[in-house]
């Protein structure tokens, strides 16, 4: 079976190498439509990409650029955007400039192979293989295979609210998400906490007693939510002079599974510039048809269903 990858995957590879060794090899590619990645240098002022496949030259004119493109659903920003960067492609033939054999190539083709053997064989609730390719305010961007994003908005992110998706992510992160519906446009959004565990399950990970690490996420009057995990958030007594997004030091008092809460006191508060911890996946099959956060005898629910 044809696999499809976030554009970047395939660059590195013994099979992407080979079939960038030589003519030969490319035109054995051709004949195949082979999905291959190679690193564009160059965007020209017709916004067509000049490509470095190593035994030759390659091009990927501008309407062959992306998907929508040539529609103009899509900004030549996209092109643009990956000078120094992997782009992937099939190669479409071959030209004469200046003596010199050109590879023509289409980025476009290869995303229309993606879509037809993959991204429109994808059923809400497929958990599948993304990589982290822009932040916005309101959620991350993700390469869902050949460079064709798709969205995850920031409460979607975790349970566990933030204040911007870099809390969490940072471009380039490989990670795993849910479909969660495609649009009238076929266009797919993206879901993430649901891989991040129960609130049994997180609570399960700590122990009345601890003192623990944590984040402090909102301040009220009558105490802190404090982030023990991407999933798992504890209310702190008051506390003067602490601030949203400081790190702290917290001591769990009790958990409360009927209530679906974690009492914590603040032992100290800091500002600290930590890189996010690379997610803990605690759902790792390829397929959920619902989700239930809230525990076991808890009045309060909080669940997905695909």
């Amino acid at each position: 079976m044809r696999q499809f990858f976030p554009e970047g995957r395939l660059i590195g590879t013994p099979g992407n190498s080979l079939s960038l060794s030589s003519p030969t090899a490319l035109a054995e590619a051709l004949a195949k439509e082979k999905i291959l990645e190679a690193r564009a240098v160059l965007c020209d002022s017709g916004h067509s990409l000049s490509v470095d496949l190593g035994c030759m030259r390659g091009i990927i004119p501008r309407e062959e650029g992306a998907v929508g493109i040539r529609e103009g659903r899509v900004r030549d920003i996209a092109l643009i955007s990956r000078v120094n960067k992997a782009v992937c492609f099939t190669v479409t033939g071959f030209s004469q400039e200046n003596d010199r054999t050109v590879a023509i190539l289409s980025r476009r083709r290869a995303q229309e192979i993606c879509f037809e053997n993959y991204i429109d064989n994808l059923l809400p609730g497929d958990v599948i293989d993304v990589r982290v390719t822009h932040l916005e305010p309101f959620g991350a961007f993700c390469d869902i295979g050949c460079g064709i994003s798709s969205l995850i908005p920031i409460d979607s992110i975790s349970v566990s609210r933030i204040f911007h998706p870099s809390d969490r992510f940072r471009v380039g992160d490989d990670i795993r998400a849910v479909v969660k519906e495609r649009g009238p446009d076929g266009r797919i959004t993206l879901t993430h906490k649901e891989l991040l565990g129960t609130w049994q399950e997180n609570a399960d990970t700590f122990a009345q007693g601890e003192t623990v690490s944590g984040i402090i996420r909102t301040v009220e009057e009558y105490g802190a939510f404090i982030e023990l995990a991407p999933n798992l958030a504890g209310l702190a007594e008051p506390r003067a002079g602490i601030r949203p997004g400081q790190h702290a030091g917290v001591y769990i008092k009790s958990i409360l599974p009927d209530k679906m809460k974690v009492k914590l006191i603040i032992i100290d508060s800091f500002d600290a510039d930590y890189t996010p911890s690379k997610p803990r996946y605690f759902f790792t099959g390829r397929h959920m048809d619902s989700w239930d956060y809230s525990p076991a005898g808890c009045p309060k629910r909080i669940s997905t269903c695909f």
